[in-house]
């Protein structure tokens, strides 16, 4: 249902694009052809639109009466009736209920409150089912939960195959009973030990080496597994903690008997500090480069084993799902740039496109300009919706911070955004020349595709974006491209960021 702002909008839109339906349904994203004629056709006639829709009853007050009569005189079975009369909804039904016969309609309660338990909640209450004296429902109420939810967490943590011995049998005696309850029960307990021991690893792991807690610590290194043993060996026995990390004791005492220090110790702190102070962003290079920017004299290669053996690795995931490719609304200019994003001085060549970034909270678009001169990103838009206002948002912003001289190259693909009046007045108006990739041919804007891809692999993908809102995604967003224009050291640039090279250079106080 549109409102009526929504409706005249379309319509205003409609008579402006010279009654063009498919240039009015492209800008906006509503409605359907026939729903836009449909609206057109009102407005012509009266000259305006009808602020509300009276909307027609479905259903007569007969009919109603019958509906909610039926169910009161046959067991008061939404279902059935509903079954039997052929209508309405079960939902609705319930409301005629609540509104001819108030009270008479039976609850039922679907679902039981959602109650979260820790896992050690969950062991406690299975060993409290195993060893119970009375029955399993009683159990599940102390804790309160349901006897169903019970017999679940005790298949997990049992599995199914232990839970058969758990079956009441009228051939067994009680004392076979208790024997095999015992027995479970220890061996349960086992389990949790393990369990709560694998955890401890884990944590230490992230603690003390600074590992994931998602990482395997099969994968650690002698050394490490060595470190973390003894970090938990006032807690564990030494034989559980060597099973647990696939450690044989003969190489324990070994890296216990080392004598030498590792000379890179203080190296490999000052390493993973800065690739974890970056968001995980940086390669060997840009960390090497970093730190002999700090006045500290290192190999690359002695930078790209420490990263290796820490396991400092940048996560990377490629993937597009966004075009703003619209067709051939307009004729296109001749691609210019050519492939030649280089460029001696600033705000001569300008690189433009839009992304999107699907979180689960929705949808987010970005629209940059990018200069070749160094890769600063001039001006940018962020929006939930990729119209002609985020883009021309975007060109207004770039085009305040030129001076009267200054007249650049501004380079897009084919898309919409880039053909519609809006945006053409704009560059006419500013003196800029446009140039447009070829057709279907990313390659002609790789420079501005490059700039996406390590935006996104360095903070949008490998990251948990539940329950992050909107609002939220979009100050992380435009946080990122602030650092990227001040902070983010490009080798290319003498690792400098880019705001530090126009500095070195005169260009910026």
């Amino acid at each position: 249902m549109y409102s009526y702002e929504d409706r005249m909008k379309a319509v205003e839109l409609y008579i402006k694009y010279d009654l063009s339906a498919a240039a009015t349904i492209r800008e906006l994203g509503y409605p359907n052809r026939k729903m836009l004629a449909r609206w057109y056709k009102e407005y012509k006639e009266t000259g305006d639109l009808h602020k509300h829709y009276n909307k027609k009853a479905k259903y007569t007050p007969e009919q109603k009466k019958a509906a909610v009569d039926y169910y009161l005189e046959h067991g008061r079975n939404i279902s059935r009736t509903v079954k039997i009369l052929g209508y309405p909804h079960r939902d609705e039904l319930a409301k005629w209920i609540d509104e001819l016969a108030p009270g008479k309609r039976k609850s039922r309660i679907k679902h039981r409150a959602m109650v979260q338990f820790s896992q050690e909640q969950k062991k406690d209450a299975v060993i409290e089912l195993c060893a119970r004296d009375g029955s399993a429902a009683s159990v599940a109420g102390r804790i309160g939960t349901s006897r169903g939810v019970l017999y679940k967490w005790k298949n997990e943590l049992l599995g199914k195959e232990n839970t058969k011995t758990m079956k009441s049998s009228k051939k067994r005696s009680l004392s076979d009973d208790k024997e095999t309850l015992l027995a479970e029960v220890e061996s349960l307990k086992k389990e949790i030990y393990r369990k709560q021991m694998e955890l401890d690893i884990l944590k230490k792991a992230a603690e003390i080496v600074k590992k994931d807690l998602g990482i395997d610590q099969r994968n650690l290194t002698n050394r490490e597994k060595a470190i973390l043993i003894d970090a938990l060996r006032t807690k564990y026995p030494l034989n559980d903690l060597l099973e647990m990390t696939g450690l044989s004791k003969s190489s324990y005492y070994y890296q216990k008997t080392q004598k030498q220090p590792d000379k890179y110790a203080s190296l490999r702190t000052e390493v993973t500090e800065i690739f974890y102070d970056n968001q995980r962003r940086y390669g060997y290079r840009r960390v090497h480069a970093t730190i002999k920017g700090k006045g500290t004299t290192v190999s690359e290669k002695v930078i790209r084993r420490i990263m290796k053996e820490e396991q400092l690795i940048i996560p990377y995931k490629k993937k597009r799902n966004y075009s703003s490719y619209k067709g051939e609304i307009s004729p296109a200019p001749e691609n210019i740039i050519n492939r030649d994003f280089h460029t001696d001085t600033p705000n001569a060549k300008w690189l433009t496109d839009l992304t999107e970034f699907h979180i689960p909270a929705g949808k987010v678009y970005l629209s940059p300009i990018i200069d070749c001169f160094d890769g600063m990103v001039v001006s940018w838009a962020i929006g939930t919706s990729p119209d002609a206002e985020l883009v021309n948002t975007m060109l207004d912003d770039a085009m305040s911070q030129l001076s009267d001289e200054e007249h650049p190259i501004i380079h897009s693909d084919r898309g919409s955004h880039y053909r519609w009046p809006g945006w053409l007045s704009r560059v006419e108006k500013a003196g800029l020349i446009r140039s447009m990739s070829r057709k279907g041919c990313s390659p002609d804007n790789s420079a501005c595709e490059g700039f996406f891809g390590r935006l996104k692999n360095e903070m949008f993908y490998n990251r948990s974006w539940q329950g992050v809102c909107i609002e939220q995604f979009i100050n992380e967003l435009d946080s990122y491209l602030v650092w990227y224009n001040e902070k983010r050291i490009k080798m290319s640039l003498g690792a400098m960021s880019p705001m530090d090279y126009r500095r070195s250079k005169g260009l910026v106080a």
